[in-house]
């Protein structure tokens, strides 16, 4: 009576066992499948670029820039020569330059003479409310990532030159 007792306990065992690896194995199943479905590509050719500003288009790229704690993604594309008058932000911004040369100074007034240059492949972090300016070397494209809400706030607003009508730069060619 007691092996049929001990198998019967080792058949239970095996059984939960059986039943909660089939569980597990689903949830992980499942949780893949739910990440391939949210799994995004964006085509460069496919962003939508708004000028923002004298010399310069924003395209989001991933996330919402607006909602508050919100992960984001957008680029920034200057025109050779355009500048960005002193500026801050209510949260970190994260800067990598993809295309050109992004020049950065801190500050609340613009001074070319205490810029620092970023190449392609340089990464910048700027603190929340750190007052900076930037300049642009060739046709430059920039990605800021960071946690929304992602604001500008000028420093001199006068500085801030309204959009030409038509994109800073032209697409690529397809």
């Amino acid at each position: 009576m007691k092996k049929d007792h001990v198998i019967c306990i080792c058949a239970l065992v095996a059984a939960f066992a059986f039943a909660g690896a089939t569980r597990v194995y689903s949830q992980e199943t499942q949780d893949k499948k739910s990440a391939f479905d949210a799994h995004k590509i964006v085509h460069f050719g496919d962003l939508k670029w708004t000028p923002i500003f004298k010399g310069c288009d924003l395209a989001p790229v991933a996330g919402d820039s607006e909602a508050e704690g919100s992960p984001f993604v957008v680029r920034l594309r200057c025109a050779d020569g355009s500048k960005i008058p002193a500026h801050w932000h209510p949260a970190d911004e994260n800067v990598t330059v993809l295309k050109g040369t992004f020049l950065v100074g801190m500050g609340e007034t613009f001074d070319e003479s205490k810029m620092m240059t970023m190449n392609v492949g340089n990464f910048a972090t700027m603190p929340k409310e750190a007052r900076h300016y930037g300049m642009v070397k060739g046709e430059t494209i920039v990605q800021v990532h960071g946690a929304g809400p992602f604001k500008v706030n000028w420093v001199n607003p006068s500085e801030v030159q309204p959009p030409d009508a038509a994109p800073a730069a032209t697409k690529p060619k397809s």
